[in-house]
């Protein structure tokens, strides 16, 4: 399918935003933000941009209200107001945030979100299908399992929603952070914001059923990407469970809004396209060394052809010698299906090759698996140039 122009990020970047001081505080951040009606919060130290706070971060957060902005505030990528859409999806992608501030030369001109860019493409995306982009290696968790399992589960594995399962396997539910952040918030509202530390504990005993969002909003693998996306945006969340219809309650896999905007970014050139989210946290590694890297494990199994890589990187509080803990995910998506290893190690390029390592254990699990031929350069033809 073809579009006529080129769209680049002119065409949907908002001037419908609060600019305030780091230093300023929550309370009259929440007072301003619901005044003026904004989408987001750019944030400055000295004049110079410092960083974002999106909408439901600044909804959902439980810190006080003299906590200042700079606590809250998330790094994000700058984008020039012109830059062409595909690459302000990767943007996104790699920055793992779902707003940035948009910038004409050195003037701050607004602001663009996740949102924004898939309403933008929404019709192109009717023709790819949820089959093409769905991530299949799903964590699940049992309803009997606790919050905290829960908790260590989405923090663990990088992951923002666990399908819930019942004995036999089934598909009953779905715990997302939102869940869990909305069940807490709702409590300290209800019981005020004292020392809630004993009531905190009873929260992460309780059981998974007890905050699982049932029936689940799901998605079929065969029915287009737009229709997917739309769903999201008229139930408010970010993912769908993909199952073989709506109504049923095996598991198949996960499609989220990061997914479709990481389809976004396919390409189709030769060399294989690797999208790094956090890439702020490599210091050691250059792209081309981490695709260099995952190649020489891929090109030991000659009828395995990637498609595309996704690295994501994710820092852990604790600490060796100054040194931060790092989780590391690398996925690919292959001829032969999709493979995936994670890992943790002090450092990203220590992280990274423990990750690598799995993933070579689970690419020879893959050995002999039939050919998937819907595969990322057909998902890019099938966009056409936006």
């Amino acid at each position: 399918m073809e579009v006529t122009r080129t769209m680049d990020i002119a065409d949907i970047a908002t001037p419908d935003f609060v600019e305030v001081d780091a230093d300023k505080r929550l309370g009259k951040i929440r007072s301003i933000f619901e005044r003026e009606n904004s989408r987001g919060i750019v944030v400055t130290e000295d004049g110079d941009y410092a960083g974002v706070i999106g909408e439901k971060q600044l909804v959902r957060s439980r810190m006080e209200d003299d906590t200042k902005a700079s606590a809250v505030m998330k790094s994000a990528p700058r984008i020039d107001r012109h830059e062409d859409i595909r690459e302000a999806a990767r943007m996104l992608v790699e920055g793992d945030t779902r707003i940035a501030p948009v910038y004409e030369g050195e003037k701050l001109y607004g602001i663009v979100t996740g949102n924004d860019i898939l309403e933008a493409v929404l019709e192109n995306l009717d023709a790819i299908t949820v089959d093409d982009i769905l991530t299949e290696d799903v964590v699940t968790i049992g309803e009997k399992s606790h919050v905290g399992q829960a908790i260590n589960l989405l923090r663990e594995n990088g992951v923002s929603r666990l399908p819930v399962i019942d004995d036999d396997g089934k598909l009953t539910g779905v715990l997302t952070t939102h869940d869990i952040i909305e069940f807490s918030v709702r409590n300290t509202d209800r019981q005020g914001r004292g020392d809630r530390r004993g009531d905190i504990d009873r929260m992460l005993d309780l059981p998974v059923y007890d905050l699982m969002s049932s029936p689940v909003i799901a998605a079929s693998p065969g029915e287009t990407v737009r229709e997917a996306v739309e769903r999201m945006f008229e139930n408010d969340i970010e993912g769908l469970i993909v199952t073989p219809t709506e109504s049923d309650s095996e598991i198949l896999g996960v499609v989220t809004k990061t997914d479709v905007l990481r389809a976004l970014t396919f390409t189709e050139e030769e060399r294989m396209d690797v999208q790094i989210t956090n890439i702020g946290l490599l210091e050691t590694l250059t792209r081309e060394e981490v695709g260099d890297s995952i190649t020489q494990v891929v090109d030991k199994y000659q009828q395995m052809q990637v498609h595309h890589a996704h690295v994501r990187f994710h820092e852990h509080k604790e600490k060796l010698r100054g040194t931060p803990l790092i989780q590391s995910q690398v996925r690919l998506r292959t001829s032969q299906g999709q493979v995936a290893g994670s890992g943790e190690g002090y450092g990203a390029e220590h992280a990274f090759h423990v990750a690598l390592d799995k993933l070579e254990r689970n690419v020879l699990e893959l050995k002999g698996v039939n050919a998937d031929e819907k595969y990322q350069g057909q998902v890019m033809r099938k966009l056409g140039d936006l």
